[in-house]
Order: C-alpha cells, then sequence, then structure tokens
C-alpha cells in the first residue's frame, strides 16, 4: 500500500481578487481590476502586473502616501517630467506651503486634500499616456510594519534574549 500525500498545504495562498465590503470601493475597483488584469494578460509590462497586485492588497498593506513625500521623491534626479502614479491614497500636508507642478494619478481612493485633487489626472487619460510610452513612476509608502499600533506589541516572549 502507498502512502497518502496530503495536498492540505499544497495551495499557494493569495488574493486574486479584492475582499473589501465596500460597494462604493468595489465598484470602481471592479473596473481597475478588469482593466488591469486584461492589461497584464495581453501585454507583458511587469507594470500592469505590479498594478494588479496592489489594488488586491488589503489597508493595512497599503499605507498612505503623504503629499510631501511624493513632491520630495518626484524631485530626485531624472524624475522631474515623470507621471507619479500611486494605488491607495495621498494625504494632504499641511507644512507643505505651495506645490510644485506635480503629475499625480491615483488609481484606489479619492486625493485628500483640495490642492491634491485639482491635479489628479482620470483613469483613462493615464492609460492613454502609458499607452504613447510616457514615463510613469510608481511610487508606495516604504515603512516597516512595525511602526502600526498594533504590531508593535508583538515581539519575543519577556526574558528571552534578541537574536539579531
Amino acid at each position: 500500500m502507498g502512502v497518502d500525500i496530503r495536498h492540505s498545504k499544497d495551495r499557494k495562498v493569495r488574493r486574486q481578487e479584492p475582499k473589501s465590503q465596500d460597494i462604493y470601493l468595489i465598484s470602481c475597483i471592479k473596473l481597475w481590476v478588469k482593466l488591469y488584469r486584461f492589461l497584464a494578460r495581453r501585454t507583458n509590462s511587469t507594470f500592469n502586473q505590479v498594478v494588479l497586485k496592489r489594488l488586491f492588497m488589503s489597508p493595512t498593506n497599503r499605507p498612505p502616501l503623504s503629499l510631501s513625500r511624493m513632491i520630495w521623491k518626484m524631485k530626485l534626479p531624472g524624475w522631474e517630467n515623470k507621471t507619479a502614479m500611486v494605488v491607495g491614497t495621498i494625504t494632504d500636508d499641511v507644512r507643505v506651503q505651495e506645490v510644485p507642478k506635480l503629475k499625480p494619478r491615483q488609481t484606489l481612493r479619492p486625493l485628500q486634500g483640495p490642492e491634491v485633487r485639482a491635479r489628479q489626472m482620470r483613469t483613462g487619460q493615464l492609460r492613454l499616456q502609458k499607452l504613447t510610452l510616457d514615463p510613469t513612476v510608481l511610487l508606495k509608502r516604504f515603512w516597516t510594519l512595525k511602526k502600526r499600533k498594533e504590531n508593535v506589541h508583538i515581539d519575543v516572549a519577556v526574558g528571552v534574549e534578541k537574536v539579531s
């Protein structure tokens, strides 16, 4: 007799679609998921695959990007004339006195803040720009998950030495 192979841990666990139950958010996301799923399948572009993957992410793994950080990033050498794309939320920053001319594009939530919202491009405009090979930068907020309030207390037990 042979040994049965247990297949309970074989499958790859990853999101195949957004998990949110918010009907207002789902109605606009479904359209973008349909578009980027088609583009990721038909084109050989990793850009479309990354955007599709980020559309599926949970809010925990999709932290907001502040306007000041976006301005700082877009002032880096070689990034001046590129379109910034963020899959997530761009928050207004009151410390910024004047906003330089930017080309932000966002695909998930409305831009927060009046000055930022005025500079937002619509979904179709970016697709047309991307098809004409205009340079686009895909931004995200880099931070560690340990900074979240929920994850600060997750650590080794008291009295156990930390191994670096």
